[in-house]
């Protein structure tokens, strides 16, 4: 009886037989450790992004030929979805890939890889009258903001809108181990405070020039779940 991969499986496995490697020399040339792409290697621990795009530099492949079950690439994203007939009004329409994970650099090729190692190919959302090509759409898993944001809501964030003082937006930070995260944050001369949505958690103070932090984008839009 065979066993089917999980679409989120890497074939390091197989591509390692391939290349005729053992595990400390991929550690080597990707600079990850061997426990860790042993884990990988297993199937016992999640891989991220980071360590998919060395994997995918060290075999020579695109990030999204390391799966157990690849799947084809598709650049022309819009050119595979069905639009609403032509009307008199004419509208900008941009469709704007969902995924489950905020995206450390978006991208329309890095949102797509995100998009399908998360489980959510080929669904997307139309948005009006915007022109941002690395927007994307996170669908929230948890209640974690609730009652602000529920889970099931979509939240569209853009990286090209400027994100200002007061503002919900996915922000990256954290010096030894960097987080992404969903906040609302307050900036200063000298910090940067992140407040959890719903206000629940302890708000985090960074320093300007001292603690790693970064905006990845703003929060645009809300579409709602309704039960």
């Amino acid at each position: 009886m065979s066993i089917t991969p999980k679409p989120t499986e890497l074939r390091v496995k197989e591509l390692l037989r391939e290349k005729g490697w053992t595990t400390k020399i991929l550690a080597e040339k990707t600079g990850l450790s061997e426990s860790y792409l042993t884990h990988i290697k297993n199937g016992t621990r999640r891989w991220n992004e980071d360590s998919l795009r060395k994997l995918a530099y060290a075999f020579e492949l695109s990030p999204l030929d390391i799966f157990a079950i690849r799947k084809k690439r598709t650049d022309d994203i819009e050119s595979n979805i069905s639009l609403p007939e032509k009307s008199d009004v004419k509208l900008n329409v941009q469709i704007v890939p969902v995924m489950g994970e905020v995206p450390s650099n978006p991208s329309p090729y890095n949102n797509q890889l995100l998009q399908t190692t998360t489980g959510f190919k080929d669904q997307f959302i139309p948005m009006l009258n915007t022109n941002d090509a690395n927007m994307f759409a996170l669908c929230l898993d948890t209640n974690t903001h609730a009652p602000v944001f529920h889970k099931g809501d979509l939240l569209v964030i853009s990286p090209e809108t400027p994100a200002r003082s007061g503002d919900i937006a996915a922000v990256e930070y954290g010096n030894e181990t960097p987080v992404k995260s969903i906040v609302r944050m307050t900036t200063s001369e000298e910090f940067v405070v992140l407040e959890s949505i719903n206000q629940k958690g302890a708000p985090i103070a960074l320093v300007k020039g001292k603690d790693h932090f970064r905006i990845i984008g703003r929060v645009i839009q809300r579409i709602q779940k309704f039960q």
